[in-house]
């Protein structure tokens, strides 16, 4: 079936922001008396969402304790994030897609205010939003997925995910969605074994565009 839309993750998809939020996370850990490495982000936090995260590493913390929390964490991701760039190719994406007339659909379990932040400073503006915050469950269930396709009016067949982890992987694949994988955070065994058919460093990757060129 011909492709009709482009979905999208954000933190590590549209532009390299792993490393900025891993920061901006070990850091507040730390006041906790938690420390975390590299290993600790990728398979304790990657791709997970904010409250459940905060519960299971920081459970002694009330409600409120924990919203005060997380407003400080996005607060200095914000602050680390002042000269993100877009990865490679994205911008030569973009275009081509307006060429072929594919709409395109931002699903990430980021927090509104992070989201428009960044799509502020990367310049890009989406036909919709999907946001796991504000639906009853996020990534990795398919639901985020699922209801970009309801909004664009699609069937999974027709559409193309760009993701970054393990989590959003699932959450792609699991709605019927072929996916392609950024390996900005993530090794590309790991991307591979949670559904990605394509892993691939940047949006320049030729094998992508051979795919791409093949669908349209």
């Amino acid at each position: 079936m011909k492709l009709k839309a482009l979905l999208f993750d954000l933190d590590g998809t549209l532009a390299d922001t792993d490393r900025l939020h891993e920061q901006a996370w070990l850091e507040g850990l730390s006041r906790y008396g938690l420390q975390g490495d590299h290993t600790f982000y990728q398979t304790q936090i990657s791709g997970g969402l904010n409250p459940e995260i905060v519960q299971r590493l920081l459970p002694q913390l009330s409600q409120a304790e924990a919203a005060a929390f997380l407003e400080q964490k996005e607060a200095r991701f914000r602050e680390l994030a002042s000269e993100v760039q877009p990865l490679p190719g994205l911008g030569t994406l973009w275009d081509w897609a307006q060429e072929q007339n594919l709409r395109r659909a931002l699903v990430s379990n980021a927090p509104r205010e992070n989201a428009q932040y960044l799509l502020k400073r990367l310049g890009l503006v989406f036909d919709h939003i999907v946001l796991s915050e504000e639906l009853p469950a996020g990534k990795p269930d398919p639901l985020p997925y699922r209801t970009a396709l309801q909004a664009l009016n699609i069937g999974p067949s027709e559409a193309l995910a760009f993701e970054d982890s393990p989590s959003g992987i699932r959450s792609a694949v699991g709605a019927g969605i072929r996916t392609v994988a950024l390996t900005t955070g993530h090794p590309a065994h790991a991307l591979e074994q949670a559904g990605a058919f394509l892993c691939i460093p940047n949006f320049a990757d030729p094998r992508l565009w051979a795919y791409l060129h093949k669908m349209g």
